[in-house]
């Protein structure tokens, strides 16, 4: 697996959870375009790197958790859809909030995916 993606992915997770805090302590609603520009960076990133973590996952010889590995990839990946979604129904502190936890739950899942790839 590319380990310089799962990197830039952790980079924009973090720039988004950053974004959102701001607008939690700010009591902004809605997000603004530039936010959703970056969570669509961010998403764009994501499905590349599960489809590029499948393909490693195919091509290794290592002993890696397989089914775990794409759960972890593709929950990073449509946890952010979702998490946008739901900060868009809800135009509070608790949208914004909302995508506290999906940028949370990406840097968890991209921290989980480094840990399967080298452990193998």
């Amino acid at each position: 697996m590319l380990i310089w993606l799962t990197l830039l992915v952790a980079l924009v997770a973090a720039v988004a959870l950053v974004g959102a805090v701001v607008m939690i302590v700010r009591d902004e609603s809605p997000p603004s375009d530039r936010y959703f520009v970056v969570l669509g960076v961010l998403l764009l990133l994501l499905l590349g790197q599960a489809v590029g973590g499948c393909i490693a996952l195919a091509a290794t010889e290592r002993a890696v958790e397989g089914v775990t590995f794409v759960a972890y990839l593709w929950t990073a990946a449509l946890v952010v859809p979702v998490g946008a979604g739901l900060a868009l129904v809800e135009r509070s502190r608790w949208g914004s909030g909302v995508l506290v936890v999906m940028a949370l739950t990406v840097l968890a899942c991209q921290l989980r995916l480094h840990d399967l790839w080298v452990a193998a």
